[in-house]
């Protein structure tokens, strides 16, 4: 039996404490451009080079492999916390409803289902894990442990790497928010007012780097298509008629109409897509695979967690959002069955499939219990928050599989994570938007999510009644075009699919101002140059540079934040 130190204090404090500083950055970029950055990598790294220092200098016992492990899936569980409605479900029930929960409600609810995701993945960890999927993000992450494991040097210049990123993307971000004001370049007044600036943000070209040229692409042609050509047409027909004395972008104008044919096109093809890929396996007999069929029967101290969690999400689901608890009851099995979709989905393609496992809960509720917009939204946020941390959960088990780590000190790592992230996350999102009325869907803050979980209750909620005509026809137009793709993304081998464009890409450039898109496109241009002509070198650091350009940007975001409120 091995005796490799594991569940240690300094680990568990280590992911504790990188957990907490990492968890602002994903509410930052979440509200921001829609997007989270998964952490593991980023604490891995962080976590060796501390503990790699301090042993040689204080003659410490090493850090270890499965150490790194418990430290990753703490921290990367905080940070993932968002996956529990701070940047989607949560905004959108203070838009609708008017309602902003409290500090410490918050924290519970948020906890609450992803509580739930941490039971969930354990009891699907043998099926999943036995049944061959790779789970690529968990993959990187035990390459990336490994070699630096085995090459000590390594792991110094990534960290190098991603500190001298931070530190330029921070600086920039500092200047700009606190002494001078720089420049957003427009190659005229017209496009302007369509969004096409050049904003000057370092976390946009890192996040670019991070999602590849495929999906850089897809945002730049979603962002002609809505912004250079629906918009265009919107001010020049006269559908949308502007102030006399408007001047600048035009954001808040035109995405009301815009985002209706974005967020058609993104739960479309994603639904399509999933269809698709369950026919593909049915066709090919894996669907009824025992391997992976049915987790084993609930017992013991799982057994408790299980029946614990689920009684809590109940619970306040009734308390705080005065939900049916006939209902607030239902949203259990549909959560479960969504998490298993996402679970499988990560672990085919490493992408978390989250919007999409909500538009579903949302269609779902839609459907059982019309005109109820809380809960359309809360039974949402109950099946994306735990498909989230299952998903999360997942990753790290194959981590720790491949290296011999004790499953349940993992999930008690988890569970510790989530704890963290719940009220560090709930006070990062209060703290930078302590109005969501007045703050959101604004050019300076977007919150894509927010507005595609705002507008399916909406429209499933008072009717398509409540779009406009021209809206309605580009929402035909978008189901269509993203039923197609999705089915053929599903249909086709990867290595065709991937000539496709990315519909959850060209969606989102629907609900996020041109600029955005413009400039993680470059970003993910600039990578794939690099990736081209120095594929060994970029393959070693081009995440990691992207991941500090991201982080640096988001830490002085926060800090900004943080500083106006103190000084008003």
């Amino acid at each position: 039996m091995s005796t490799e130190r594991e569940l240690t204090l300094r680990a568990l404090l280590t992911g504790i404490l990188l957990g907490a500083i990492l968890t602002p950055s994903n509410v930052y970029s979440g509200l921001r451009i829609g997007w989270s950055f998964n952490m593991s990598i980023i604490s891995l790294l962080l976590a060796f080079g501390f503990w790699r220092l301090y042993s040689r200098q204080r003659q410490e016992a090493a850090w270890t492999l499965r150490e790194s492990n418990i430290c990753q899936t703490t921290a990367s569980a905080a940070a993932s916390i968002i996956s529990g409605g701070l940047v989607a479900p949560i905004p959108a029930y203070t838009l609708i409803s008017g309602q902003q929960i409290d500090a410490v409600p918050l924290m519970a609810w948020v906890f609450s289902v992803s509580f739930l995701g941490v039971w969930v993945a354990w009891y699907l960890r043998g099926p999943l894990l036995d049944s061959g999927l790779r789970f690529p993000e968990g993959m990187a992450t035990l390459e990336t442990m490994q070699d630096i494991f085995r090459h000590g040097g390594e792991a110094i210049k990534r960290i190098a790497v991603l500190f001298s990123a931070a530190l330029a993307s921070g600086t920039l971000k500092w200047i700009d928010d606190f002494v001078w004001h720089l420049p957003r370049w427009t190659p005229g007044v017209y496009l302007e007012r369509l969004t096409f600036t050049l904003d000057p943000s370092l976390l946009l070209i890192g996040f670019g780097g991070i999602i590849g040229l495929r999906v850089g692409l897809s945002l730049l042609l979603g962002a002609v298509l809505a912004w250079g050509g629906l918009g265009s047409w919107l001010l020049d027909s006269g559908h949308i008629v502007l102030l006399p004395d408007s001047h600048g972008p035009q954001f808040k104008a035109l995405v009301e109409w815009l985002l209706w044919p974005g967020v058609s096109l993104m739960v479309s093809a994603t639904l399509a897509n999933l269809l698709a890929r369950y026919l593909v396996r049915l066709r090919r007999g894996e669907a009824n695979n025992p391997s992976i069929g049915l987790p084993p029967r609930p017992s013991g101290i799982p057994l408790v967690g299980m029946l614990a969690s689920s009684a809590l999400v109940v619970t306040l689901q009734i308390l705080l959002f005065d939900i049916d608890p006939l209902m607030a009851v239902l949203t259990l099995p549909l959560a479960m069955l969504l998490a298993l979709v996402a679970a499988r989905v990560v672990g085919e393609t490493a992408i978390s499939p989250i919007g999409a496992v909500g538009k579903l809960s949302q269609l779902s509720f839609g459907l059982i219990a019309p005109g109820q917009p809380t809960l359309n939204l809360m039974s949402a946020n109950t099946a994306g928050g735990a498909a989230g941390q299952c998903a999360d959960l997942m990753n790290d088990f194959k981590v720790g599989r491949a290296i011999g780590t004790t499953p349940e000190r993992q999930l008690f790592a988890q569970c510790v994570g989530i704890f963290i992230g719940s009220i560090v996350g709930v006070l990062a999102y209060q703290l930078l938007i302590p109005d969501p009325q007045g703050m959101l869907l604004t050019e300076q803050w977007p919150a894509p999510a927010v507005a595609t979980w705002k507008a399916v209750a909406e429209a499933l909620t008072q009717g398509l009644d409540s779009v406009a005509p021209s809206a309605r026809w580009a929402m035909l137009a978008a189901l269509l075009s993203g039923s197609l793709i999705g089915v053929g993304e599903g249909l086709l081998p990867p290595e065709r699919s991937r000539y496709l464009p990315s519909c959850a890409a060209v969606g989102l450039a629907f609900v996020i101002p041109a600029s955005l898109s413009v400039m993680m496109a470059s970003g993910a241009l600039l990578a794939w140059l690099w990736m081209s002509r120095w594929r060994s070198f970029a393959e070693r650091f081009v995440i990691t540079l992207a991941a500090g350009l991201v982080a640096g940007e988001s830490f002085v975001g926060v800090g900004a934040s943080l500083w106006q409120i103190l000084r008003h």
